[in-house]
């Protein structure tokens, strides 16, 4: 018998009221996204969660590669006016790529996206905008540097 408070059933009650309440506030509930987002992309991706005495900066580690890696996540509404952007980028701190989890209004995982820490840092480097300089940048941008690597027609399986 499950527990009640088994990871996946949480995650799924975290879903049902996020999404309940924008709809009931119009604006999201704060902090739940990105919760949402790391037990998404950990599940759809295979990662191993981040242990408890590892240093900041990163969120989970792809046993693949060792590469360790930092989660973003938006939700991507269709009243939503574009131009949206990601989290701050925490150039400061070791990690080596960035996945973006994009969701929609019901906080269910529709695309994500992958980038190298090297492609990220390159790009902050050659923008003079002071937002780039703090390491946040646009949804568009993050594809165009990025690479998609799970959604939710084709899962993590894009060459078919």
């Amino acid at each position: 018998m499950a527990t009640p408070y088994a990871p996946d059933r949480l995650i799924a009650q975290a879903r049902a009221l996020a999404a309940e309440y924008r709809r009931a506030m119009g604006k999201p509930l704060p902090g739940v996204s990105s919760e949402i987002a790391e037990h998404d992309a950990i599940r759809l991706l295979q990662l191993e969660p981040k242990p408890a005495d590892a240093g900041g900066g990163w969120d989970a580690l792809d046993p693949r590669t060792g590469e360790r890696i930092q989660i973003k996540s938006r939700l991507m509404v269709a009243d939503g006016k574009g131009g949206e952007r990601i989290g701050q980028l925490k150039l400061n701190q070791e990690w080596d790529a960035v996945v973006l989890v994009l969701m929609d209004e019901n906080y269910e995982p529709q695309e994500i996206w992958r980038a190298r820490r090297e492609d990220l840092t390159e790009y902050v480097d050659s923008v003079s905008a002071s937002r780039a300089r703090r390491g946040v940048m646009s949804v568009a941008r993050f594809r165009i540097l990025g690479e998609l690597v799970w959604d939710a027609v084709n899962g993590a399986d894009m060459a078919d």
